[in-house]
Formats: structure tokens, C-alpha cells, sequence
């Protein structure tokens, strides 16, 4: 795997069937040494400012809190052209090729969707060239992917409506960290600090790349290790 790799995470409004990002979240990531050298976190103007359609938001009852940060710089509220160009130049800056998140084939769409929405002529978020990665499928592969896992997520709780093990983010860091209590920001920056670290996870395990590609089915990879 490349030295410098960017980990991303977007959250929307406009449901699941068209999502827009308001927030885009990400950093650079030093995979040799686990070490953060960058970060960002974007606010979408098109999206943000659209009263009506931020109510649309799952969790915008956060939109206070990314008043507040954006009026001490803790974020940046920009126009979806420039988060693009900002991104873009990161990397170039860093070299990088490999771009995650977990659920990267949602963020990959959200992010596209932006651009077909609020341009007459960008279609796609990442440049041409740019490998869109998964951590999700390489935790249901490795971290997730153990009978031992499968019993303590159906112990604490952590199992669907519908009866499935969860793989979520909040909960695979719940359970690499051992710390039941943690609860997901669920803002773009913060949660790329735990995807981090579940990429980490991967990477020390030595998850073959074919194990990163956008799979949607991954989770049922961790079911098939449930007790009988």
C-alpha cells in the first residue's frame, strides 16, 4: 500500500435514494506509521445553506453545533467547486492514489451526486486515476470475520431487526477499542478519526487489496460465523 492514503466520510440530507453531502469530512493518512498528517473538514454551501433541505438531514439537529464551528474556523463553509479543488489538491500534494471510507460505495455516490446536482459539466467528485476503497469490506473480511466477534456483538446487543450481526463503523470500533460506551460523532472529520483507525487495523492484519473493493454484500461474509 502507498505511504500517504486519504480516509473520507460525507454526511447527507435528501434521504438514501439521492443524498447530498453537506459535510465533507477526510484526512491524510501516513499507513507505514498509523500517524494523521492532515485534515479537513468542509461544509457544502449548496447544501448547507438550503434550509428546507437540510431538515431533510438524518442528524440535523447538529446544524447548530456547524454554525458554531464554522464561526471559529473549526470548519470551513465553502462552495462544493472549491471543497473539490482543495481535495484535489491534497492529492496531488501527497501523491496519493488510494482514497477510503467506510461504506465507500455511499460516499462515492453521495459525493457524485453533489457535483451532477450543483454543476452543469462535473460528474465525479475524485479524478480519473483515483482508487476508491472500502474499509468496511476489509473489516467484515478480517477484524469482524471470526466466531469470536459474532458472539460478542449478539451479547451486547448489536444485532439488526431484521436479525443480522451489525458491521458498522460504530460498532467494529466498538469492539477493536473494547470501549461499549463510545458513540459515533457522526460528523464527516470525526468520524474519519475512527475509520482511521479501523484501516490501521486492516492494514496490520495484511488484508489483501481485493478485500478493499466496494462490496455492499460484505457484511454477509461475518453472519456465516454465528453460532448454531
Amino acid at each position: 500500500m502507498n505511504k500517504y492514503v486519504m480516509v473520507i466520510d460525507t454526511e447527507t440530507a435528501n434521504g438514501l435514494e439521492m443524498p447530498l453531502p453537506y459535510d465533507f469530512g477526510g484526512l491524510v493518512l501516513n499507513t507505514q506509521t498509523g500517524e494523521v498528517v492532515r485534515t479537513f473538514s468542509f461544509v457544502c454551501a449548496e447544501v448547507f445553506l438550503d434550509k428546507k433541505l437540510m431538515t431533510s438531514a438524518y442528524y440535523s439537529e447538529k446544524v447548530p453545533q456547524y454554525w458554531k464551528q464554522i464561526k471559529t474556523g473549526e470548519r470551513q463553509l465553502k462552495k462544493l467547486l472549491n471543497i473539490r479543488k482543495a481535495v484535489h489538491e491534497l492529492l496531488d500534494e501527497f501523491g496519493i492514489k488510494r482514497v477510503f471510507a467506510y461504506n465507500m460505495g455511499f460516499d462515492r455516490r453521495s459525493s457524485n451526486n453533489d457535483c451532477r446536482t450543483y454543476t452543469d459539466f462535473v460528474k465525479w467528485f475524485f479524478p480519473y486515476g483515483i482508487e476508491l476503497l472500502d474499509i468496511w469490506h476489509a473489516c467484515c473480511e478480517s477484524l469482524l470475520n471470526t466466531k469470536k466477534y459474532c458472539k460478542w456483538a449478539e451479547k451486547n446487543g448489536f444485532v439488526s431487526e431484521k436479525g443480522n450481526i451489525q458491521t458498522s463503523a460504530e460498532v467494529a470500533y466498538k469492539y477493536l477499542t473494547n470501549d461499549l460506551t463510545f458513540k459515533e460523532e457522526h460528523k464527516g472529520l470525526e468520524d474519519c478519526q475512527i475509520e482511521a483507525a479501523l484501516l490501521m487495523n486492516c492494514v496490520k492484519r495484511k488484508v489483501k487489496m481485493e478485500h478493499y473493493q466496494i462490496y455492499t454484500a460484505c457484511w454477509r461474509k461475518v453472519q456465516k460465523n454465528r453460532a448454531a
